[in-house]
C-alpha cells in the first residue's frame, strides 16, 4: 500500500516538464519560482531533489493508475536505468495518469504556488499574498483591481480572473459577477446610460456623463421653473446644469469639482428626497446639508474609476465641515447662474447659510516643507539614481533611470520654482526663455551636503540656489497659467533646467531647439491600459516613444511621490535616515516641494513681496506665514541650543 500522494501545483508540473528536457534547475528556479514564497525552490540542489522526488511519485502513481503497456515501459525504463528515463512524451502520458497528483489551490496558498514571479512579484508588493486575498482584492476593487499594479495590464489581469473563476469550487469563494476589465458598465440601464433610481437601500447611481433621470424627477414642470423667456434652451434639470457647467470646460480643475457637487446633489435628490432639482425648496436644501455631514453607507464607497459599476459619490472618508461649506457655496453659486438665465424663479439657496466651520490660524500647512539638510539630501539620491549608480546592492536598468530623471525634473521645478503640481504638468517649453537679471547680490548657501553628494551635485545645488550676483546675469524665466486663470512668471533654476535637459534626452528631443513646442515634462512610455493608449494617440507599453502629451496632475503626483517613497525606504535600509525623517519623507507631496521653496525661500532672505508673487498667493498675508515659520524654527533651534549650554 502506497502512502497518501503529495500533491503538485500547476507551477511544479511546469518546472518538471523542464526538468525532463534537461534544463538547468537554476534556470528553472529563476523563471518559475519565488524563492521568498517556495522554500523548496531556494537554491538549484534542493529544488533539482524536490523535482526528482516529484517525478518519482508521479511514476509510483502512473504504474497503479496508467494502462498496462505505460506500467510495462515504466519498468522496463527503470529496470534498465535504475529510475524512469521520460521524454517530454511519456512524461505527459504519466501526468494524465498521475492526476490524484495535482493540487487544489486553497485561499491560503501563496499565489506564488499559483503564478509566474513576475506576476506574483506585483501581487506580493500590493500586500496580496494568498489567494484569498487575491480574491477579496478583486471584489472590493471590482473590474479596475488590476489598475494599481504596475505590468499587470487588462489582458494579464482577465486570465488570472478567469483562472480564479474556474477554481471557485475548490477555492469555496467566488468572484463577483463585475470583477472583469471589460465589464465596466452596469447592466442595467440603456447602452451606456443608467437611468438612475432604485430603493435608498439599493440606488441605481451614475455620474453625470452617464446619468439620466426618470421623467416625474426630470423638471420639466419643476415647480420652481421661470415663467419667462429663458436664456438657456434647456428643456429639464440635466440639459440646464450641463448647461451650467459648460461655462468651465476650458477650466479643467474647477469643472471636476463642480461636476462632482451637483452630481452629488441630483443623486441624492433623485433617490432619497423624491424632489426634481427645479422643485427644491429651503427645506430640502437644509435636508441636504445634513446630508454632507453624514451620507448614507450606499452612497458611499472606495474611489473608483467613474466608468466602473462600483463608482459611488462620496469616500469612506466622509466630508470636513470645510468641504461640506465648499459644497453649499457651489450649489449656492449654480442656482444663481440658473436664476440669472430664468431656467428657474428664484434661488432657494439665498436663505441657506453656511455649515459652521473654524477659520484657522494658519490655511498653509508649512510643516511640510523639507528641512535644508533633507531637501539636499534628496536631491544628492536623485541625481544618483538619474546617473544610474549602484545603490543598495542594485544598479537601476536604464528604463528605471529614465523615470528617475523624469521625477527629478518635475521635483527640482517644483521645489527650485514653487509651482502647483498641475502647474508643473502644464508648463510648456515654448514658455521658458532666457532673462537678464539687471541687479541682484550674493546669496547665502548651506556648507551642508549630503554624504552621497558628489562634486557635479554640490555645483548643480549652488547654481540652483545662488541668486544673480551680478547685474547682467541670465535666468530662466517660466510663464505658467496658475490658480484661477492668473498667468505668472517664476524664475527657474540652473539645476532645474539640467535635469529638464537630460529628461528631454530620454524624450529624443533637443531641449535647446529653436521655436520648439512641447510639454516640459512628459511621459517618456505609457502603460498599456485603454485610457492611456487612447490620450496619447497610440502609443505602446514600453516599446514605442510616446507622443508629446503631458502628464495628468495626478499622475505625475503619483510618479513623485513613489521617487520619494523609494528612498525613504533604501535610505532607512541602509541606516543613513533617521525614523523621523524617513517618516517625514514617506508624508512628503507633490505640493510639499512648494512649501519647501517658500521655507527656504524666506531663510534666504527673498523679499517676502518677491515670494508672494513667485508662488502668485492673492495675499501677502498668506506668504508672511513662511516668515512665521522661519522664525519659529530659528526660537526652537536657539532654545535646545541654551538648553545644551546648561543656560
Amino acid at each position: 500500500m502506497l502512502p497518501p500522494p503529495r500533491t503538485y501545483t500547476r507551477t511544479d508540473f511546469t518546472a518538471l516538464r523542464a526538468f525532463v528536457q534537461r534544463i538547468d534547475a537554476s534556470v528553472i528556479a529563476r523563471r518559475y519560482y519565488d524563492p521568498d514564497t517556495t522554500p523548496h525552490a531556494a537554491t538549484p540542489e534542493t529544488l533539482a531533489r524536490y523535482l526528482r522526488t516529484m517525478l518519482d511519485d508521479l511514476v509510483q502513481l502512473a504504474l497503479r493508475n496508467g494502462s498496462a503497456a505505460l506500467a510495462a515501459h515504466l519498468k522496463a525504463s527503470i529496470k534498465q536505468h535504475g529510475s524512469a528515463k521520460l521524454t517530454a512524451v511519456t512524461l505527459r502520458m504519466v501526468e494524465q495518469a498521475s492526476t490524484l497528483a495535482a493540487a487544489a489551490p486553497a485561499l491560503d496558498h501563496q499565489v506564488g504556488l499559483w503564478f509566474r514571479p513576475l506576476v506574483t512579484k506585483r501581487l506580493v508588493g500590493e500586500g496580496i499574498d494568498t489567494l484569498g486575498e487575491l480574491v477579496d482584492f478583486c471584489n472590493s476593487h471590482g473590474g479596475s483591481w488590476w489598475r494599481s499594479m504596475p505590468r499587470i495590464g487588462p489582458q494579464r489581469a482577465r486570465v488570472i480572473v478567469a483562472w480564479l473563476r474556474r477554481r471557485e469550487n475548490d477555492l469555496g469563494k467566488r468572484i463577483e459577477a463585475d470583477v472583469d476589465t471589460r465589464a465596466l458598465v452596469p447592466a442595467v440601464g440603456l447602452g451606456n446610460v443608467v437611468v438612475i433610481g432604485g430603493s435608498i437601500d439599493a440606488p441605481l447611481l451614475a455620474p453625470f456623463e452617464r446619468l439620466a433621470i426618470p421623467t416625474p424627477l426630470s423638471g420639466e414642470q419643476g415647480t420652481n421653473r421661470g415663467r419667462d423667456f429663458a436664456f438657456i434652451r434647456a428643456e429639464h434639470d440635466l440639459a440646464a446644469v450641463h448647461a451650467y457647467l459648460n461655462r468651465y470646460r476650458d477650466r479643467r480643475p474647477t469643472l471636476r469639482v463642480y461636476t462632482r457637487e451637483l452630481e452629488r446633489l441630483v443623486l441624492w435628490l433623485v433617490i432619497v428626497r423624491g424632489v426634481a432639482l427645479s422643485s427644491m425648496t429651503v427645506e430640502d436644501c437644509e435636508a441636504y446639508k445634513d446630508f454632507l455631514k453624514k451620507p448614507i453607507l450606499t452612497f458611499v464607497g472606495p474611489k473608483r474609476p467613474r466608468s466602473s459599476g462600483r463608482w459611488r459619490p462620496f469616500t469612506p472618508e466622509g466630508l470636513s465641515p470645510e468641504s461640506q461649506a465648499y459644497a453649499v457655496r457651489a450649489i449656492r453659486a449654480a442656482f444663481a447662474w440658473l436664476t440669472t438665465v430664468r431656467y428657474l424663479a428664484g434661488n432657494p439657496w439665498s436663505a441657506v447659510t453656511d455649515p459652521a466651520t473654524i477659520t484657522r490660524e494658519v490655511e498653509v500647512q508649512v510643516e511640510r516643507a523639507l528641512s535644508a539638510d533633507l531637501w539636499i539630501t534628496l536631491r544628492a539620491e536623485l541625481d544618483a539614481r538619474c546617473d544610474g549608480e549602484k545603490l543598495g546592492g542594485l544598479t537601476p536598468t536604464e528604463e528605471e533611470a529614465r523615470q528617475w530623471r523624469t521625477a527629478r525634473a518635475a521635483i527640482l521645478l517644483m521645489g527650485d520654482s514653487g509651482v502647483r503640481r498641475d502647474e508643473a504638468a502644464h508648463a510648456r517649453r515654448e514658455n521658458l526663455s532666457m532673462a537678464v537679471a539687471t541687479s541682484g547680490g550674493p546669496a547665502k548657501t548651506s556648507a551642508k551636503r549630503s554624504t552621497r553628494s558628489s562634486p557635479k551635485t554640490a555645483a548643480s545645488e549652488a547654481a540652483s540656489e545662488a541668486a544673480p550676483a551680478q547685474t547682467g546675469m541670465t535666468v530662466w524665466a517660466l510663464t505658467i497659467v496658475g490658480k484661477r486663470r492668473k498667468q505668472r512668471t517664476v524664475p527657474v533654476s540652473a539645476a532645474a533646467v539640467v535635469a529638464l535637459r537630460a529628461h528631454w534626452a530620454d524624450r529624443e528631443k533637443d531641449f535647446d531647439a529653436p521655436a520648439v513646442a512641447a510639454p516640459l515634462i512628459a511621459p517618456v512610455v505609457i502603460n498599456g491600459t485603454e485610457a492611456s493608449l487612447a490620450k496619447h494617440d497610440g502609443g505602446t507599453d514600453g516599446t514605442s516613444e510616446a507622443p508629446d502629451q503631458p502628464y495628468a496632475a495626478d499622475a505625475l503626483a503619483r510618479l513623485v511621490r513613489e521617487a520619494v517613497r523609494r528612498i525613504a525606504g533604501d535610505l532607512l535600509r541602509e541606516g543613513a535616515l533617521s525614523y523621523d525623517a524617513h517618516a517625514k519623507l514617506l508624508t512628503t507631496s507633490a505640493h510639499a516641494f512648494r512649501h519647501t521653496f517658500g521655507t527656504r525661500a524666506v531663510a534666504r532672505d527673498m523679499p517676502i513681496d518677491v515670494v508672494q508673487r513667485i508662488l502668485g498667493h492673492a495675499s501677502l498675508q498668506t506668504t508672511s506665514i513662511y516668515v512665521h515659520a522661519e522664525r519659529q524654527r530659528m526660537l526652537d533651534a536657539a532654545a535646545q541650543y541654551y538648553s545644551e549650554d546648561g543656560g
